[in-house]
């Protein structure tokens, strides 16, 4: 698994894209995000159906052709320095493959920031376009919104990424030692149900594999990550981060599980690293290599996220 090209970072003034590629938002929090947006000194500009819900299935955004409409566009403008999801939900699968690769690889490098159903982007965005992104808070998310840390570590990945090169987890090891690779992953469900399929990941080898997931019980995590062991995907896996597992169990039980299905892979994985669906969620780097103590409980990019 290869390092990726890395953006160019943002600057004051800098215009930005708010998407909703997956599920509606609610108007309030989403003028609650703007304004933080506005606050950095950011020029954000929203999508035409991020407001939108699809008359028949209501957990859309929008039509699968009026969302992906709207993210290429936002891609694909000049003037537009990065695309932020709105929030995630479901449907970002739907309208991966109504995009226009090539139109969006012609546009050159830009910053892609989502998290939860936006997986399945982030690993188009790799295999397809060749392009690091980060997997770090929704602009209309209610943690973000609320959350002065989440907000702050996201506006610093953005503007400084030099500042945050050392991503620190909250817990301990759950299998000791040090690995070195390229960052690769997200959201559990999403990496297993896209195994096979176009745009994604063939797997994990040579990398280190960011998880964490939202509303699954133990028994349901322990079907994702074992048809990615079944299937392959997790052979040559250098480590792995853990993150968030909210609404997934009392957490002893989450992860005792996880501590069965990955301690058999003999590499390093440290837990409680921060990201995904939680409060205060840090923002990490995809597609970019660094380095893993397990020990220590840190990530440390050999470069900045963005350039």
């Amino acid at each position: 698994m290869g390092e990726l090209t890395r953006p160019p970072r943002l600057s004051a003034g800098a215009r930005v894209a708010v998407v909703a590629p997956s599920g509606p938002i609610v108007e309030e929090r989403l003028q609650a995000g703007l304004d933080i947006l506005r606050g950095w000194d950011l020029d954000p500009v929203v999508a035409p159906h991020v407001l939108t819900q699809d008359a028949e299935l209501g957990y859309l955004a929008g039509t699968d052709a009026d969302r992906a409409a709207d993210l290429q566009r936002a891609w694909c403008d000049p003037s537009v320095s990065a695309v932020l999801s709105a929030r995630g939900g479901f449907g970002a699968q739907r309208v991966v493959d109504l995009l226009d690769w090539e139109a969006m690889r012609a546009a050159g490098p830009k910053a892609f920031v989502g998290f939860s159903d936006a997986t399945v982007l982030h690993e188009a965005f790799a295999t397809r376009l060749g392009l690091a992104t980060l997997y770090g808070p929704v602009a209309a998310g209610a943690d973000f919104v609320k959350s002065a840390e989440a907000q702050e570590h996201l506006r610093a990945t953005l503007f400084a990424p030099e500042t945050v090169r050392t991503i620190p987890s909250r817990g301990t090891a759950l299998v000791p030692g040090r690995a070195r690779g390229v960052t690769v992953g997200g959201c559990l469900r999403l990496l297993a149900t896209g195994v096979g399929t176009p745009g994604t990941h063939p797997g994990a080898r040579g990398g280190l594999l960011l998880l964490e997931d939202v509303g699954e019980q133990p028994y349901s995590l322990d079907r994702s990550l074992t048809q990615l062991l079944r299937s392959g995907w997790l052979d040559g896996v250098a480590g792995v981060l853990l993150g968030s597992w909210d609404r997934c169990g009392p957490y002893e039980a989450v992860r005792a599980m996880l501590a069965d299905r990955l301690g058999g892979l003999g590499v390093p994985v440290a837990e409680e690293f921060g990201f995904g669906h939680c409060a205060d969620a840090l923002t990490v780097p995809l597609g970019v290599t660094a380095e893993l103590d397990a020990d220590a409980g840190t990530l440390t990019l050999t470069e900045p996220a963005l350039r």
